[in-house]
């Protein structure tokens, strides 16, 4: 923890982490001025994480029934700033408009509006997204998955720890400013995964096709607090 207070909790469900190697020369460019793109061996990576939110509430504040609960749909890749590494959304899908506009206005991250679904049954995760935001580009996901073996001992600075061990994200103002702030949480109880994906336009805006097998994660419930995002540039 650092000794600035945490205003949001929140609690992530069932959430998989699937990654696909991308040329780094496709990603560098779409990065706002002041971030680095953060590459392992030269080659980026761009996510996505389907996962169900619960218990989302400012410090002190009790859930709120229809607000505190919500599916979310997250595209992102790894950056650095002043020697940080974190997190780079290009997209957060969300299925409430609270949570959308809040995060947008407060954190300066590039929530959507979708239309989503998500159930478990016999441990299979199955989940579909529609962004329905107005006048944001489109993005469609559909698929399944599950946890699958024991959970993982991750040693550090493996791909697994690189790639989820992140407790920075960034973001952008409008006017091109970029903002970090810290989340903490304890470690991720990660397991292998297996997923059948139907439908995944999250990343055409980029000019990123992601296909072929992705690598998967998948981790069931963590705890998370988050700061304010304060601005470095």
């Amino acid at each position: 923890m650092t000794d600035r207070p945490w205003v949001l909790r929140m609690t992530w469900r069932d959430l998989c982490f699937m990654h696909w190697p991308v040329r780094a020369e496709l990603l560098a460019p779409t990065l706002p001025r002041g971030l680095t793109l953060d590459a392992r061996g030269g080659q980026a990576w761009l996510g996505v994480v389907p996962f169900t939110m619960t218990g989302v509430a400012p410090r002190g504040v009790p859930d709120v029934p229809g607000v505190s609960a919500f599916p979310e749909l997250n595209l992102r890749t790894y950056v650095t700033a002043g020697g940080v590494g974190g997190v780079w959304f290009y997209s957060l899908d969300a299925a409430s408009p609270v949570a959308v506009r809040l995060a947008r206005a407060l954190f300066h991250l590039p929530y959507f509006d979708a239309r989503m679904w998500a159930s478990r049954q016999d441990g299979v995760t199955r989940y579909a997204s529609l962004r329905t935001h107005r006048n944001a580009p489109g993005g469609r996901f559909a698929g399944a998955y599950r946890p699958v073996g024991n959970p993982l001992d991750v040693a550090p600075g493996s791909l697994e720890d690189w790639l989820t061990n992140r407790l920075y994200l960034y973001s952008a103002d409008p006017a091109g400013h970029v903002y970090r702030g810290r989340i903490h949480h304890t470690a991720w109880p990660l397991r292998r995964a297996e997923a059948v994906i139907r439908e995944n336009t999250l990343a055409d805006r980029l000019g990123v096709t992601l296909t072929g097998e992705p690598h998967l994660l998948h981790a069931q419930t963590l705890d998370v607090r988050a700061e304010w995002v304060e601005r470095i540039t």
